[in-house]
């Protein structure tokens, strides 16, 4: 089936439905589509996405890399493969901008090293080749020496270089990661060890607000308080996907409990979500990027992992709105997508695109 005329049947599908409910093998052709345009932003000679524009960053191909593998996992698809493979086999050399890293995605911050590590270990299930969990577990080990055993006490710290900032993605991160390869790996006890540290670090840290919604990160004085800046949606997301993940690998639903507890505060934000579409605290494509414009569909993402993993499914009919009002606004007719899901659609870099793919995932192959 050509891509327009899947195009056109899912449309003719979506809005000729009286329940306003796209079927299974709708949702699976509207997902397809978007990765498909995705890929359309894809430099073979790189493996990275969309490396012209200046709206674009190398992280967000970490992130886009994550995504694709979990599209791969969730549909079955293994279309894009050689694409994934090709993108670690070029973007693991050292950075021109880090050398000092050596290379396998260790770069001068802790979180986008940490976006790279997880997508290895979805390559790793997506592939059952312990090239990719070797290598996650190299970038855990790379990570954990910025544990900071000075100030805040612990946590890790954001910039590499200046050893600064303890922000709350890089330890959102790290608690996902360290987590997920517990439960990857037979017998581990140390990811586990260091699981509990970073949730215990994080918890008590301050930068879970009283509002129940994470900040962006500690001031840089002795003091180490919650710093009161933005409350970024994937900051709300990543540890959603870490609490899920260490509620598996200890069996402790208590876990499930605070991740809700957060994932209600973003649903009910009259900041984060607009009318019942979720947004971010920036309110363009201009002003979000390089970063922002991906960080809705991190957020939903991770959404979608706590959903499931709740018995009464609390999110899914939130975030199959979402991924209805996101089709019917934000897409143009080459199924690239906008900034803003309830549109209309402005302009398209991975960041937008692989945000959008993430939700209609995790809306349909969840």
């Amino acid at each position: 089936m050509s891509k327009l005329f899947r195009s056109l049947a899912c449309c003719l599908s979506l809005f000729s439905t009286t329940s306003g409910v796209i079927t299974q093998r709708d949702g699976r052709d509207v997902t397809q589509a978007a990765v498909d345009a995705m890929m359309a932003l894809y430099d073979n000679t790189t493996g990275l996405w969309d490396p012209n524009n200046p709206g674009s960053s190398w992280w967000q191909s970490g992130v886009a890399l994550w995504t694709l593998s979990e599209y791969m996992i969730k549909s079955g698809s293994r279309d894009y493969l050689p694409q994934a493979l090709n993108t670690v086999e070029i973007q693991r050399a050292p950075l021109s901008w880090w050398p000092e890293g050596g290379g396998d995605f260790r770069a001068d911050s802790t979180d986008d090293t940490g976006w790279w590590a997880l997508a290895m270990t979805s390559l790793y299930e997506l592939t059952d080749d312990e090239e990719y969990l070797n290598i996650a577990k190299e970038d855990e080990a790379y990570m954990f020496d910025y544990w900071n055993t000075t100030t805040c006490d612990g946590g890790l710290i954001w910039n590499i270089p200046n050893r600064t900032y303890h922000n709350a993605i890089s330890n959102e991160l790290y608690l996902e990661l360290t987590a997920k390869l517990h439960n990857l790996i037979p017998n581990d006890t140390v990811y586990l060890s260091h699981s509990l540290m970073e949730w215990e670090w994080f918890n008590n840290s301050g930068m879970i607000n009283s509002q129940n919604l994470v900040n962006d990160g500690l001031t840089d004085d002795a003091a180490c308080v919650n710093n009161g800046m933005t409350t970024w949606t994937y900051n709300q997301g990543v540890i959603l996907g870490g609490l899920v993940e260490l509620s598996k690998a200890t069996g402790d639903t208590s876990y499930l409990d605070e991740a809700r507890r957060i994932a209600d505060a973003v649903v009910s934000s009259a900041t984060l979500v607009d009318d019942g579409t979720i947004t971010e605290p920036c309110t363009s494509e201009e002003e979000c990027e390089p970063n922002g414009t991906a960080f809705k569909g991190i957020f939903v993402r991770e959404l979608a992992k706590l959903d499931a993993a709740l018995d009464d499914h609390p999110y899914q009919t939130f975030i199959t709105n979402n991924a209805l009002a996101a089709y019917e606004n934000a897409r143009n007719e080459s199924d690239f997508y906008g900034f803003l899901w309830q549109g209309p659609f402005d302009n398209v870099t991975i960041g937008t695109q692989e945000a959008a793919v993430d939700l209609l995932v995790a809306a349909f192959l969840g």
